[in-house]
């Protein structure tokens, strides 16, 4: 199979012409929902991601993060810098319903394909880490910027180490999926409502971020509080940690509420916990939250983290385990769901990697088309939709312009 998948979304052109993560996910996840999407990739080695590993395939040069980053669309190359380049794109957005790009902004504006030289009906998706204006627009940067500048690398680690990134790059995921929504609304707008216009979306890595920070940002306005690292744990909140078991894993509990805590002190087998004078409210168990935790971890060290969650669950004590990749390919939730789907790579072959998510109830989550080789889709797209000749398509391959 092919580019897109059926969906709520068929019908609908995507051109992605970013590259690392934050448009390509957003375009990623428009297909996902149905939309065709047509990566525009430059000729001189594509998309950046496809040179990161770790790498798999025969010769052990294939990026497995392209392998997910890059599924579900086509490959097409393109110079962008020239003016015939120039000239295909505009042509191929003509086409098109949306564009994802995450440039630095004005880099559209300088190759004469932005806003002002497309096709007003497009919905344009531009995603930088800072915004296409304000002092800060024209820095570079990446997904670390987004985390930093947004407050959560801050917030994220130990009171008494440095601060630490998420384990996955937060702000460009999430600010593609808040994109993606934005250019889904942007579409309805344009079509559902009459306009028959598109929209230009301005979605930065740095707001994405700040929208996630519950309460920092307006408790630093109303109390001038500076939210600072807790670890695994909350300051006004106990028992919660990720607590050590006797098979060496982790696993997380959270039972500070009043109705939690006793549930978990019938897991325990420790029920006169719950009346014990120092943890009878939600602020007495935080205030003594070390002592707390201590007799947590106490239980979780004399068990193995399955049997843990055994007990948690049988008293509907909110629990979790902490999964490794390997744990997620044995747990029958995640096959019993289809979590999993299996993507039919060009080179890797069949690989098991995460489904699209969310779906529609009542229906399998689809296995999207496995990630394209660099410029596989030429000929369709230059000679099948845009109605280049083999001869014409050959002389700007020649010349390197596709």
């Amino acid at each position: 199979m092919t580019g897109s998948i059926a969906g709520p979304l068929t019908g609908v052109r995507v051109l992605d012409v970013g590259t690392r993560i934050a448009a390509p996910f957003c375009a990623g996840l428009l297909g996902e929902m149905g939309a065709e999407v047509i990566k525009v990739e430059d000729p001189k080695g594509g998309d950046f991601m496809r040179t990161i590993g770790p790498f798999g395939g025969a010769d052990g040069k294939y990026s497995l993060y392209w392998s997910v980053e890059g599924r579900g669309r086509k490959s097409v190359t393109l110079d962008l810098r020239s003016a015939e380049g120039q000239d295909l794109f505009r042509r191929l957005a003509a086409t098109s319903d949306i564009v994802c790009e995450n440039f630095r902004p004005g880099t559209l504006e300088r190759w004469n394909i932005g806003p002002a030289d497309l096709d007003p009906k497009l919905v344009i998706v531009r995603i930088s880490v800072f915004g296409q204006d304000g002092p800060y627009a024209q820095r570079g940067g990446l997904d670390r910027m987004g985390i930093g500048y947004g407050g959560l690398m801050h917030l994220t680690g130990y009171p008494d180490r440095p601060p630490v990134r998420p384990g996955v790059t937060v702000s460009d995921y999430l600010t593609g999926t808040f994109a993606a929504g934005a250019a889904v609304a942007a579409l309805y707008k344009r079509d559902a409502g009459g306009s028959g216009r598109g929209a230009v979306i301005d979605a930065c890595l740095t707001g994405s971020v700040m929208r996630i920070l519950e309460w920092t940002l307006a408790g630093y306005d109303a109390m001038g509080i500076v939210r600072e690292r807790e670890g695994n744990r909350l300051v006004n909140s106990a028992p919660l940690d990720n607590y050590p078991t006797g098979d060496g894993k982790y696993i997380c509990i959270v039972a500070g509420s009043d109705a939690n805590f006793r549930k978990l002190c019938r897991a325990m087998k420790r029920e006169e916990l719950a009346d014990d004078p120092r943890f009878k409210t939600l602020q007495m168990r935080a205030a003594a939250g070390d002592e707390l935790n201590d007799l947590v971890t106490a239980w979780t060290m004399s068990h193995t983290a399955a049997e843990i969650e055994t007990l948690c669950v049988a008293d509907d004590v909110p629990v979790a385990n902490v999964y490794s990749a390997a744990d997620i390919f044995a747990d029958p939730h995640v096959a019993a769901r289809g979590d999993l789907v299996t993507v039919d790579d060009p080179v890797l072959g069949p690989v098991r990697q995460q489904a699209p998510v969310p779906r529609f109830d009542g229906e399998p989550a689809p296995a999207p088309s496995g990630a394209p080789r660099l410029g596989e889709h030429n000929a369709e797209v230059w000679g099948g939709l845009l109605g280049m000749s083999d001869n014409e398509l050959a002389d700007l391959s020649a010349r390197g312009v596709v």
